[in-house]
């Protein structure tokens, strides 16, 4: 069990008060729950959440986006194994970059990441509005955000057991559609009597490598799962083991199920540019490949994975700011748990209320938002593991180099590549982000007068 004692970074009167222990998480979290986890929070049907818009904006060349993707999550996915098995607490890269470059650094990225994992539950719920209007026109988008809201902080503050529990019947769910899918794209490709070309969804006339970069780092928004795990380390019994296999299988499960649903998706209709909505493009390729029926069966499905994703992205958003509030980088009022179910039910609420911004903002500009957020994160991820294997724990050889320099490495420049494939949109929002987060830092240390506290963690 860990032994949780907040003290400062240095004996100073300046130094903020101590705090009262602020308890610890139950930990009843398996192996099993913790992929399903990742998988719910990912959302296996999530090729379909920027199907249309990625589709128009690599011209017809998603499943060579999801490529890309795929190959620099697996090398970041890599790194936050490594640094969870030093450090195997709540936060994910709040934490990790705290350890490895000091508190200014942490509170900047864990700011950061702030942006991806708050906006995430509001982009689930953005899309069960759009496709639940589009299924039920007589009722408003926004009646049908208000109520997930409403049911998903009811279970997250019931606890996380109840949340595992769905998360199963919704993973298992998807993953029988997409069965179905392939397999009726696959006869509807073998009644087609024109020849078909197997590697057309990767490569024909249009492709562009700059334009598949800007699609592959937006893709990266669908991959967040791996890094929600991480930050359930306090919840599960020998995080060091489980968290890193948990993170590396769902990582390769849920690019696997992306670039095979792209690539049928891209096969069955490859005129990307006659979509009469690209949000819910999705739509015209159900309706393509099993007609009104399927595209009905599609909708209720597809709604059902963003209400999963939604259960663990407020869960897992609400560890982060327990961590920060726990540190005192955030106000302590978010580092408590609550009721006999131990939830930080403070930090569910607030999430909660920033999710109404799904009322009023776009699917475009979140996607966005969300893409730059988790770039940041994962650069920051890849270089914690090499500042503190090969930095602080001085390790040497030409296999602790490989391991500790030359993967992440690899993920780092990677990510930093996607990162900059960006659009400028996604730079102006994340930089005013982080001018935001770096006047809150100003703020909580008075201008660096005062350190931020540090938490120990003692096994």
């Amino acid at each position: 069990m860990n032994t949780i004692t907040s003290v400062a970074d240095t004996p100073s009167h300046h130094s903020p008060s101590k705090a009262t222990s602020p308890g610890k998480f139950r930990q009843n979290l398996s192996l099993t729950s913790l992929v399903l986890f990742g998988l719910a929070y990912m959302v296996p049907l999530a090729v379909f959440t920027t199907y249309g818009l990625v589709t128009q904006m690599t011209r017809g060349h998603l499943p060579t986006a999801y490529l890309l993707t795929l190959a620099a999550m697996l090398l970041t996915a890599y790194s936050y194994g490594r640094m969870v098995q030093a450090h195997p607490y709540s936060g994910s890269v709040y934490s990790y970059t705290r350890k490895a470059f000091g508190t200014y650094f942490g509170f900047i990225a864990g700011w950061t990441l702030l942006l991806d994992y708050i906006f995430l539950p509001l982009l689930s719920y953005l899309l069960i509005g759009i496709y639940m209007s589009e299924y039920f026109p007589a009722i408003p988008a926004a009646v049908w955000v208000v109520g997930s809201i409403a049911l998903v902080t009811f279970l997250n503050l019931v606890g996380i057991e109840s949340i595992t529990r769905v998360n199963l019947i919704l993973v298992v769910v998807q993953l029988v559609f997409i069965v179905v899918f392939v397999a009726l794209s696959i006869h509807n490709l073998g009644e087609q009597s024109e020849p078909i070309s197997l590697l057309k969804p990767f490569y024909h006339e249009g492709f562009s490598v700059p334009l598949v970069m800007t699609g592959a780092a937006v893709l990266c928004l669908s991959f967040l799962g791996f890094d929600a795990v991480s930050t359930m380390a306090e919840e599960t019994p020998n995080p060091r083991r489980q968290i890193p296999i948990a993170i590396m299988v769902v990582s390769l499960i849920g690019g696997l199920l992306f670039l095979v649903v792209s690539y049928f998706a891209q096969m069955v209709y490859p005129e990307w540019s006659t979509f009469a909505d690209p949000d819910s493009a999705s739509l015209d390729v159900m309706r393509r490949v099993g007609g009104a029926l399927l595209g009905n069966v599609f909708t209720a499905t597809y709604v059902a994975g963003c209400f999963a994703s939604a259960m663990v992205s407020q869960a897992s958003v609400s560890r982060v700011l327990f961590a920060m509030g726990r540190d005192g980088a955030l106000p302590r009022v978010f580092g408590r748990l609550v009721s006999k179910k131990r939830v930080p039910a403070t930090a569910i609420m607030l999430v909660s209320m920033v999710s109404l911004i799904a009322l009023f903002i776009t699917l475009d500009t979140v996607a966005n938002m969300i893409s730059f957020g988790a770039l940041f994160a994962f650069s920051a991820v890849n270089l914690a593991v090499i500042k503190h294997y090969l930095v602080n724990q001085k390790l040497c050889g030409a296999r602790n180099y490989l391991l500790y320099g030359g993967v992440p490495a690899l993920g780092f420049l990677s990510t930093i590549w996607l990162w900059t494939s960006l659009s400028s949109m996604s730079f102006m929002i994340g930089l005013v982000w982080m001018g935001l987060g770096f006047i809150c830092l100003l703020g909580v240390t008075r201008v660096f007068r005062l350190k931020l506290p540090e938490l120990q963690m003692a096994e």
